[in-house]
């Protein structure tokens, strides 16, 4: 018997099990007999010889946990502990201690491992892993070991983060996070880090790494990446590793918008969560609590949006007494003095005023202590706007001068965005911000950028849409015809005329007058009398003549309406325009002012030359027609024209009008406005084509001319093509089985990789169409045979022979599942994959030698098939022909499996149990070559749709560690929560103990 405080190694493995003994004791009392030992090797030969008893054990059983964390603190008891004068000390001694440090047993335990590491067994390998990662983590910060030692754990753990087992990946990626050499750009370490990152097919090792990474330069990017992971968990610690370990001012620009950007709109809401707690905060605590500094750290003038939703996410998790806190520094009229404006405190203002605006009455209180008065405001707004330059083009190539108007109109349209926010209910402050509206709108050097944003908002505070009308097209009135003053010229041979005429008007007044003089001198009163009255009237012709002098040598300025047909102009008029028709009812159709202004406003500046002023010209009447299907039979052919002609931005723009009107009106309006003798059709176009009722000119045309948008090389076209597609067949008004396999082809088509918009479009598209009902699912079957043989036929020079044909076909089976439907049908009832099987049997029953018979028979297996008896018996005589007629060893197999199943009572049970679904690489750990083909084909552009995530594929199911549990545990079944008892008693039952097979190994030998 050994001594109360000296145990035997068996002793101390029987109680490190157990998870209430204190593992101090037991390594204090197994080191003091292991100091006594003179000879250390049977020592170290048993103590391997127990351990090995837990290493052979893969799963994460409590006991032998206990076990592997007892080795390790043993292991490691036996470094020397760190002294803070070890700095200071003489070279001499410093080599001493590396000695000390690199004890026999802790060598000799590395070195059992190190061996042990290339174990056919997948737990031997996740222990030794285990092992190295936990003796690593419990030495010292300033711990040392030997070089060669360093880089034997170094190549060990390299080789095992590729192992084929998630688990041991794991603990060897979380072994070498002391190995890492962050200064070093060549660090081997760092750069398995990096790779395992971009290319590990489990979610769970991914975020191994992502844990114990190092920052750098080089590594930050990597870890940005995996902001945008396919994994929730991934994309988590991704962004708390950067809230923790990254400082704000490491990152650029660019870098912080788009992770605030793309963290605040994830799809996950424990990842907005992780932003808006975790990130936000971290980034304030580095600026000291300063939200306008923070705001200086972001582009807020070219991502005002993303500015603003993060404030808001700030002020959700502020105190309301901090909400008031005065940042923007207002004064007593509770306004920014114009002096203090700023990009970032004006986006603060505004963004504080929305927020507590949202809360309703709660806010009235708040909002009346940060904003005045509807009527002092407009004056402020006013007098801001009225101070706004008007750049001459030569200012605009200077670079200063235009970013300071850029600022300056950044800092408006924020102000502007600040009068939804006023209380305009009271009728003097309404009447005062509608009249600056108005006076803004009117004034020609208001800038352009401001137009649209003045008139949304003059049009907010006038609720009638016949009052808004009137008051934007007299606007535009005033803008395009403004009252001129015309100065009329002096006639020079009029004035002349004048001149001669009172000359001889003075003469005649100095003859009368003396010959009046004379007639008094001689007495002639009545001569004198009339002579006076001569005079008079001459004096007063006088007077009049100097009045038209006077008056003609003063040219008069004339008031005349002057029409303007500069681009500016007609933009600007245009601008409030579209506005107008974005902003009015549905239900309000076009009157006598809107016809002017398409006679005289819009039809005009279609045929411009400047491409803004067309652009915005087809967008009007694209709006405009929405309102009249007149309008709409008028003006159609004029927008397909434009469609094809013009360039590019405007095409899209009509294209967008084009889409918008048949979701609107429907092919029936193509065959209106072709001509009552055509008659009316509301048939698809597919069966359009077949019936061929109507003109070339109406839907055939409109399909074809969208089919050549899809193959066009301008990426928007195409895009905008396919989403107008996808919106007419979801809405019901196509049913064409061609134009889904070929947006189906287009999804997958490696041309389209870097489109985001367009595979995103498709992508929730397919679901949400295939979902919607059976005649859907009908259209997806129809396109599945004719989407094989473009993808089989394809020629090698082709970006669709890249595409795997496996997925498609996986795709189209998954849209067409029974199961996925809204309303999913009986099981009595003939389903979608009834028949597909059908015509996969009759494709392959043409060639029995394709080599495409394996495709289709790997197919069949995986489908849903209804219990219709007679469907059941059809398809069991196409079996059965196809097992004489099918020569390949594989394709018979699963055609005997397949007619097995249709045999069997239970086999809709079967056949459900067996169904494909979407694989996930990370779920299993045998990640097998397949799954590793997908990984890279979903890295390339290839998709692939989980419709029906609930059930799984069927497997082999094998143990993990706990790290990589998560991925494999299936979605659990609401059962009845059991009481603590019944837990702790299921729970004793399922430990593992190793004193059976200690003890039973004793016995033997």
């Amino acid at each position: 018997m050994t001594s109360d405080n000296e145990i035997d190694i068996k002793e101390a493995f029987h109680r490190a099990q157990k998870g209430h003994n204190n593992k101090a004791k037991l390594v204090t009392s197994l080191k003091s007999r292991y100091n006594k030992l003179e000879d250390k090797t049977l020592f170290h030969e048993e103590f391997v010889h127990y351990l090995k008893y837990a290493m052979i054990v893969y799963k994460r059983e409590p006991a032998v946990e206990n076990v592997i964390e007892f080795v390790a603190r043993f292991a490691t008891s036996f470094q020397s502990s760190p002294r803070p004068e070890e700095d200071e000390q003489p070279e001499g001694e410093e080599e001493d201690e590396e000695a000390e440090d690199d004890h026999p047993f802790l060598s000799f335990i590395f070195n059992f491992l190190l061996e042990s590491h290339k174990a056919s067994s997948h737990a031997v390998r996740f222990r030794v892993c285990q092992l190295i990662n936990k003796l690593l983590g419990s030495m010292a910060e300033n711990a040392q070991i030997d070089d060669d030692l360093f880089d034997h754990i170094h190549q060990a753990m390299l080789v095992r983060v590729t192992d084929k087992f998630p688990n041991v990946r794991i603990q060897a990626s979380l072994a070498m996070t002391r190995l890492q050499q962050p200064k070093d750009p060549d660090c081997p370490t760092i750069n398995a880090y990096m790779l395992i990152l971009e290319n590990d097919s489990n979610a769970e090792v991914r975020r191994a790494v992502l844990s114990c990474i190092a920052m750098s330069p080089l590594t930050l990017p990597k870890v940005i990446k995996r902001t945008r992971d396919i994994k929730e968990n991934v994309r988590k610690l991704a962004y708390q590793v950067l809230a923790d370990k990254v400082h704000i001012k490491a990152l650029t620009i660019a870098q912080r918008v788009s992770l605030l950007q793309q963290g605040l709109h994830d799809t996950s809401e424990a990842v907005r969560d992780v932003v808006c707690t975790r990130l936000l905060p971290a980034w304030l605590l580095r600026v000291d609590g300063d939200i306008i500094e923070m705001l200086h750290r972001l582009d807020v003038e070219n991502c005002s949006q993303t500015a603003l939703e993060t404030l808001k996410a700030i002020f959700t998790n502020m105190p309301p007494e901090e909400l008031v806190q005065d940042r923007m520094r207002l004064d007593n009229r509770k306004l920014i003095p114009v002096d203090c404006l700023s990009c970032e405190n004006v986006l603060y203002w505004r963004a504080l005023c929305e927020f507590i605006k949202a809360k309703g009455d709660d806010g009235d209180e708040m909002l009346e202590q940060v904003l005045p008065d509807a009527a002092t405001y407009g004056d402020y707004l006013y007098r801001y706007l009225k101070a706004v330059p008007l750049l001459s083009e030569e200012q605009r190539a200077d670079f200063t001068q235009l970013e300071l108007v850029m600022t300056k109109e950044f800092i408006s349209q924020q102000l502007i965005h600040l009068i939804g926010c006023l209380d305009t209910n009271e009728e003097g402050g309404r009447k005062r911000v509608l009249a600056v509206l108005q006076e803004m709108l009117a004034l020609p050097h208001t800038p352009s950028s401001l137009v649209s944003l003045l008139t949304e908002k003059l049009l907010t505070l006038i609720p009638d849409d016949d009052r808004c009308i009137q008051t934007v097209a007299e606007i535009i009135s005033d803008v395009r015809e403004p009252i001129m003053e015309v100065n009329r010229p002096v006639d020079e041979k009029e004035n002349r005329r004048q001149q001669v005429q009172l000359a001889e008007v003075k003469v005649r007044i100095l003859e009368a007058k003396h010959t009046l003089e004379e007639c008094i001198a001689a007495e002639e009163f009545s001569r004198a009398a009339e002579l006076k009255d001569s005079i008079t009237e001459l004096e007063n012709r006088r007077n009049l003549i100097v009045q038209e002098m006077a008056e003609s040598c003063q040219p008069a300025d004339k008031e005349v309406r002057a029409e303007k047909n500069d681009p500016e102009t007609l933009l600007r008029c245009l601008t409030m325009c579209a506005e107008l028709l974005k902003q009015m009812s549905m239900k309000t159709r076009i009157g006598p002012t809107i016809s002017a202004l398409i006679s005289s406003l819009i039809l005009p500046s279609i045929a411009n030359a400047h491409p803004a002023v067309r652009n915005m010209a087809v967008a009007c009447l694209g709006t405009c027609t929405l309102h009249s299907k007149d309008l709409a039979k008028t003006h159609l052919v004029l927008l397909l024209q434009i469609s094809q002609l013009d360039e590019v931005k405007i095409r899209i723009t009509s294209l967008r009008a084009i889409i918008d009107l048949l979701l609107l009106f429907g092919f029936q309006l193509l065959s209106e406005a072709a001509g009552p003798e055509n008659g009316v059709s509301s048939q698809s176009p597919d069966r359009q084509e077949e019936n061929g009722d109507l003109p070339e000119d109406s839907a055939q045309t409109i399909l074809l001319m969208l089919s050549e948008f899809l193959d066009s090389e301008v990426s928007d076209l195409r895009t905008e093509t396919a989403e107008g597609l996808a919106k007419l067949m979801y809405a019901g008004r196509i049913t064409s089985s061609k134009i889904l396999s070929r947006l189906v082809l287009l999804w997958y088509n490696p041309v389209t990789e870097d489109d985001t918009r367009l595979r995103h479009c498709l992508g929730v598209f397919f679901q949400l169409y295939a979902r919607e009902s059976r005649v859907n699912q009908e259209v997806v079957e129809e396109s599945f045979l004719p989407s094989v043989r473009t993808l089989l036929n394809a020629p090698a020079t082709s970006p669709l022979a890249e595409v795997d044909i496996n997925n498609v076909v996986e795709l189209l089976v998954e849209l067409t599942r029974p199961s996925i439907l809204i309303k999913p049908p009986s099981n009595t009832e003939v389903c979608v994959h009834d028949y597909l099987a059908v015509r996969m049997c009759g494709e392959m029953l043409k060639d029995p030698t394709a080599p495409e018979v394996r495709l289709y028979t790997k197919t069949l297996s995986n489908l849903e098939l209804s219990r219709d008896e007679t469907t059941r018996k059809d398809l069991q005589t196409l079996l059965l022909q196809l097992v004489q007629e099918v020569k390949d060893r594989v394709c018979l197999r699963a055609l005997d499996k397949m007619i097995s199943q249709l045999d069997s009572k239970e086999q809709a049970e079967v056949l459900s149990a067996t169904a494909l679904q979407p694989l996930d690489v990370n779920a299993d750990e045998l990640a097998t070559d397949d799954a590793s083909k997908s990984a890279k084909r979903t890295k390339r552009g290839q998709r692939k749709v989980c419709a029906a995530k609930g059930s799984k594929k069927p497997g082999r199911r094998t143990e993990s560690s706990e790290e990589s549990d998560g991925e494999n545990v299936p979605e659990s079944v609401p059962v009845v929560r059991p009481s603590r008892r019944a837990k702790t008693a299921a729970l004793e039952k399922t430990k593992l103990d190793l004193n059976p097979l200690i003890n039973q190994e004793a016995n033997i030998s």
